[in-house]
């Protein structure tokens, strides 16, 4: 292959994976923004709700680890991501004629355990693909971002038009381009590829550093994801309609935009754990706000502090995790990552939200997400100042 074609297959490569970037992302909008409308407008409760999030999370704590540890050992994330979206499209249209409680939390289960490793197996394919390039992670993610905002706004406006019952249909047609679109990703090989061993791969992540940096990462997970699912919930308790609940998202969606502009630009420039702190401490201020604010317009105004907090402390997480991890284990440093922001700071914030939220409502929720995020802005300066004695 001469350079020419090189070129022009890398280009469009990048292309493929920008544009799954968006349609995965825009499933993500159908999930978090609108499932906990659809399952309220059957007529479950808040805890149940809360439930039916946790059970997710708590499946993706095994499904994360088992597909990106057999990523690492087939050496394909194309292959699995297939597989994957093709079980997600067939469990959607399960969940979809399901009406029974104790039936939906064993489809939902298994919905999840197929969905939670996409993200995961995208990061992992995004990080080998710009490998040694000029790329950077947060100019492939801002496309997720806009993919997000986009269907959050459009969605929104077309099932306050059309009703939640066609929730489940957005998110079949999502998938299905997803699914599509996996078809013409290329896998990228590591060039210093290694069989995995689980003996290293043990002594990377049993590190004190990586274990107490796991840690921070979940407390501040915990809070962040009250946020994202009962945000839905908390704007229609003020009286909003799904479209307001679109601009909420589509706010927070847009907002990460030119946050990953600027670090794919200038990010190399600053420290993780420094970067981390700043995140965290912006946490505290977005999640005090929202315990104190009872007006719709303000809650969707206050989501534009997410391009401070989530867009910077994602991009800035994953670099750390690819600072420390060598590329044969990528697909599986992900899924680490993933079973702690998703899997259980998700199965926490599930029931934990859930429950404050039916005792004592959102406002005090959101209080206690803002005591956590600042507990783990105090864990992340800890680690900054005492990184020394945590290297082994």
């Amino acid at each position: 292959m001469d350079l020419n074609s090189a070129i022009q297959q890398n280009t469009a490569n990048y292309k493929v994976l920008r544009g799954f970037s968006f349609s995965f992302y825009s499933t993500m909008a159908v999930i978090t923004s609108y499932f906990p409308l659809y399952f309220q407008s059957k007529g479950f409760s808040a805890v149940q709700i809360g439930l039916l999030y946790s059970i997710g999370p708590m499946i993706s704590i095994f499904s994360n680890l088992f597909w990106g540890f057999m990523s690492d050992k087939f050496h394909t994330v194309k292959k699995i991501l297939i597989g994957i979206l093709a079980c997600q499209l067939i469990m959607a249209f399960f969940v979809s004629q399901s009406f029974h409680f104790g039936i939906l939390m064993m489809l939902m289960a298994v919905f999840f355990f197929f969905q939670s490793p996409t993200s995961s197996l995208t990061d992992s394919l995004t990080l080998l693909t710009i490998r040694g390039t000029k790329k950077s992670y947060a100019s492939f993610r801002l496309w997720g971002s806009i993919g997000f905002a986009v269907a959050s706004l459009v969605f929104g406006m077309w099932l306050k038009e059309n009703g939640p019952n066609y929730t489940l249909l957005l998110c079949l047609g999502t998938i299905s381009i997803s699914l599509i679109l996996s078809l013409f990703l290329t896998d990228v090989r590591s060039t210093s590829f290694n069989k995995p061993e689980f003996r290293v791969l043990a002594k990377i992540i049993g590190s004190k550093r990586f274990l107490w940096f796991l840690l921070s990462v979940m407390i501040v997970s915990i809070a962040h994801r009250f946020n994202d699912g009962f945000l839905g919930l908390f704007l229609h308790q003020l009286g909003a309609d799904p479209s307001l609940v679109g601009w909420a998202w589509l706010v927070s969606a847009s907002s990460e935009i030119p946050a990953f502009i600027l670090l794919s630009k200038y990010g190399h420039r600053f420290k993780e754990l420094p970067l981390l702190v700043v995140c965290s401490t912006v946490y505290v201020i977005r999640f005090i706000l929202m315990s104190l604010i009872d007006n719709p317009l303000l809650v969707i105004a206050v989501q534009a502090l997410h391009s401070i907090s989530f867009g910077i402390f994602m991009f800035t997480v994953i670099r750390y995790i690819q600072r420390i991890v060598p590329d044969e284990y990528r697909a599986t440093g992900q899924a680490i990552y993933a079973v702690t922001w998703s899997g259980m700071a998700g199965l926490l914030s599930g029931v934990l939200g859930g429950w404050i939220f039916n005792l004592a409502g959102p406002h005090v929720m959101y209080g206690v997400g803002a005591i956590l995020a600042f507990v783990g802005m105090i864990s992340f300066l800890l680690l900054h100042l005492l990184q020394r004695e945590f290297e082994e």
